[in-house]
């Protein structure tokens, strides 16, 4: 029997689950919210999905990150903000690196970091909510390098800290700092040095992406100013767009959506979305609207053309809706819904809401047609991002961290 047709028998009884995507940064792969994982169930037994494993954490709302076998936590106890690493299947500990914080969020909203990590080449970036800036070797967990941008660069706190997720592209961190002449920073991902730095822009709570558009890098910000796209290598600025409340007391904090070459920006406090056009030296306004879907915090996740994302404040229970993109109607509407994070798979919504509760929701815009709904984690709010790898979701509330298998 040759080699490639015993391949081709192995793989021919291998389960019919396919499984891909690891889920190494803010919003997964492609940073986008969205999944390569099939296979997964389409309703839970009574008693809810098995749960794998869990284990006691820290505060904070830093999401989980998974490369290969490794899961990177990030969270606060006591005084101390602390990078775990542990097993993803068994959730077996590592190792950890922790670090003194003295972060006192001033509107009681908790002490732990927001930002989620991004594993890159075998190394981890960390922000914290003081914005102390951190690279660690995944491999055993040693400091590379670190640096305080707070201090550095002047940046104040915001109203809950500092809450952007870092993103590498072409070996540099990218970050909204939010310092004079330097809103926009990037920094060398092996020494931590200051390659360059762009805008006057002040910090938000978004998290940047990065795309090609034709042929071309592109990165695009969200700062708390608005729409920012820039060359990520130079920090060539190529467009800007004021896009933002017109009160001081409220933020910009979910991430610019790239679909093809489009990128779509949203936000709420009377302010809504706007769409963009890229072009690989800039980009022009396609629409703005503020009936379509004003994100608070909550990242959309699209789908053959159409969005899916909570549109309304966080205090006044949003609505899940679904809206075609092209012609910004709305096509569905689930009203107090509430906030939650989502992830995309099988076509299909995975959803946990601020309560606890996690839902499956099929992707389609012929109405909400929710497949299954049970209670997962109890130690509200829910706010941190979920993360799905291998057939696996991973949850965290303000005490416990969850592994589920949503495999079939």
């Amino acid at each position: 029997m040759t080699r490639s047709l015993l391949a081709i028998l192995t793989l021919s009884l291998l389960p019919a689950v396919v499984l891909a995507d690891d889920w190494p940064q803010w919003l997964g792969p492609r940073r986008d919210g969205t999944s390569r994982n099939q296979g997964l169930v389409d309703s839970f037994p009574k008693d809810g999905p098995k749960v794998l494993w869990h284990r006691d954490i820290g505060e904070g709302y830093s999401g989980p990150v998974i490369a290969g076998d490794r899961l990177v936590l990030f969270h606060r106890i006591d005084n101390e903000e602390r990078v775990e690493c542990l097993n993803a299947t068994t959730g077996k500990p590592l190792w950890k690196f922790a670090y003194p914080t003295e972060y006192q969020d001033a509107l009681g909203k908790g002490n732990g970091p927001r930002s989620t990590p991004a594993i890159h080449d075998g190394k981890i970036i960390t922000l914290g909510a003081e914005g102390t800036l951190h690279c660690l070797s995944l491999d055993d967990g040693k400091k590379i390098w670190s640096r305080s941008l707070t201090k550095e660069y002047k940046t104040p706190l915001g109203y809950f800290g500092i809450g952007t997720s870092p993103i590498v592209e072409q070996n540099l961190v990218l970050l909204n700092v939010g310092g004079a002449k330097a809103g926009i920073v990037a920094f060398d991902l092996a020494t931590g040095k200051e390659t360059w730095k762009a805008t006057n822009d002040p910090i938000s709570y978004s998290s940047p992406v990065v795309c090609t558009i034709d042929g071309a890098r592109l990165a695009i910000f969200f700062t708390r100013t608005g729409a920012v796209v820039l060359d990520p290598k130079t920090g060539d600025v190529k467009f800007q767009k004021r896009w933002r409340a017109r009160i001081d007391a409220s933020v910009n904090a979910a991430t610019p959506l790239v679909i093809g070459n489009l990128a779509f920006f949203s936000t709420s406090y009377d302010t809504g979305a706007l769409l963009l056009k890229l072009r690989k030296d800039g980009a022009d306004e396609v629409w703005t609207d503020e009936e379509v879907m004003s994100n608070h915090y909550n990242t959309c996740i699209h789908l053959n053309g159409y969005l899916y994302g909570f549109d309304g404040r966080q205090e006044a229970g949003p609505s899940l809706r679904c809206v075609e993109l092209k012609s910004k109607k709305v096509l569905w509407d689930r009203e107090k819904f509430g906030c939650g994070t989502m992830a995309l798979a099988d076509g299909r919504l995975i959803v946990l809401t601020e309560k606890g509760d996690l839902h499956l929701i099929k992707a389609t815009p012929e109405g909400f047609q929710e497949q299954a709904k049970t209670r997962l984690l109890n130690a509200g709010p829910c706010r941190t991002q979920i993360a799905l790898a291998n057939g696996r979701l991973y949850a965290r509330d303000q005490e416990k961290l969850v592994c589920v298998d949503l495999r079939k």
